[in-house]
């Protein structure tokens, strides 16, 4: 070896050995971080049980705490709930977006005190937040609606039924501002039915409307989680065969991706509320490590029965 290596690689090895109490030392501090998940959702969502999992997971990989909290709607509670994120200092906080504008001071307070802020699930891009990790949802929109018109499953004239747990809701807003821009043009007509945030209330709702108007509906878009798992039962309660009304819309839990394989729903959208949760907190770490973000990652995917399978199994 001659003696410029020989430098070099005592050189290296200087820096290898300098560089681990610094790496353990960090991992240490580390330990001390504590990042706040505020959530519009209910603890009971089939979507966001997979959401407070994903998150509780990525603390447990990251050695940080996890506070997961859920408003079920309620924008005080969940302005409460990030209010008190601040108060206690924390690391970071991941929140999702009711209602475009809703956090816009409580995300600007907590970077003025140095807390980074991520949104997940729902955006709000007026917000100033660091980063987002979901679906775009007027694209989203766009995907349903393409789908339902380009498999020729409706055209001019025909109507769309568009269940959803919370009219207003900023997922559902910015969804159908999707969906409209596809259908307006073409004269396809729809409507945006509160088939309301309680399982039990949804389904039977959504039941009584299709026992009532199974004749008059051409297609179906499911604008939550939540109604799309109401499908297959409420077809089956209302007498409706399955696959002859055309549905789509969201699939990102085991009862919809079920729903599909078993030919209920023509094609449902993946939403990856694994990432939503795990990779949110996985951006408040890099942040509170010095590490830069402020970009976005997209989570979304439109699967049918033939891969369907496959969404099967990351549910479980």
């Amino acid at each position: 070896m001659n003696r410029a290596l020989r430098v070099l690689v005592a050189l290296a090895s200087v820096a290898m050995l300098a560089s681990v109490p610094m790496a353990a030392a960090a991992q240490d501090e580390s330990k001390d971080f504590t990042f706040y998940v505020v959530t519009h959702g209910a603890a009971s969502d089939p979507y966001w049980v997979i959401v407070n999992d994903a998150a509780v997971q990525a603390g447990a990989d990251l050695g940080v705490k996890v506070n997961v909290s859920f408003a079920q709607n309620d924008i005080a509670a969940q302005k409460e709930s990030f209010n008190a994120a601040i108060a206690a200092g924390a690391d970071g906080i991941a929140v999702s977006s009711p209602e475009t504008g809703a956090f816009v001071e409580e995300t600007q307070a907590a970077l003025d005190a140095g807390i980074p802020v991520v949104y997940l699930d729902t955006d709000d891009v007026t917000s100033g937040r660091l980063a987002y990790v979901g679906a775009n949802l007027f694209t989203l929109g766009t995907t349903w609606a393409s789908f339902l018109v380009d498999n020729g499953f409706v055209q001019e004239g025909d109507f769309v039924w568009m269940p959803v747990e919370v009219p207003g809701a900023a997922y559902q807003v910015l969804a159908t501002e999707g969906i409209s821009s596809i259908f307006d043009p073409l004269g396809i007509t729809y409507e945006v039915f509160d088939a309301g945030y309680d399982p039990a209330q949804s389904l039977s709702n959504m039941t009584d409307y299709l026992t009532s108007h199974k004749d008059d509906v051409s297609a179906i878009i499911g604008l939550g989680d939540l109604v799309m798992t109401n499908i297959k039962p409420a077809f089956d309660a209302a007498g409706i065969e399955k696959g002859s009304i055309p549905v789509t819309g969201w699939g990102s839990t085991n009862e919809t991706a079920n729903e599909v394989k078993e030919g209920y729903v023509n094609a449902a959208v993946w939403a990856y509320p694994d990432a939503a949760g795990y990779d949110s907190v996985v951006l408040l770490y890099k942040a509170a490590t010095g590490l830069t973000i402020g970009y976005d990652i997209p989570t979304q995917t439109l699967y049918d029965a033939s891969t369907a399978d496959k969404y099967i199994a990351l549910t479980q």
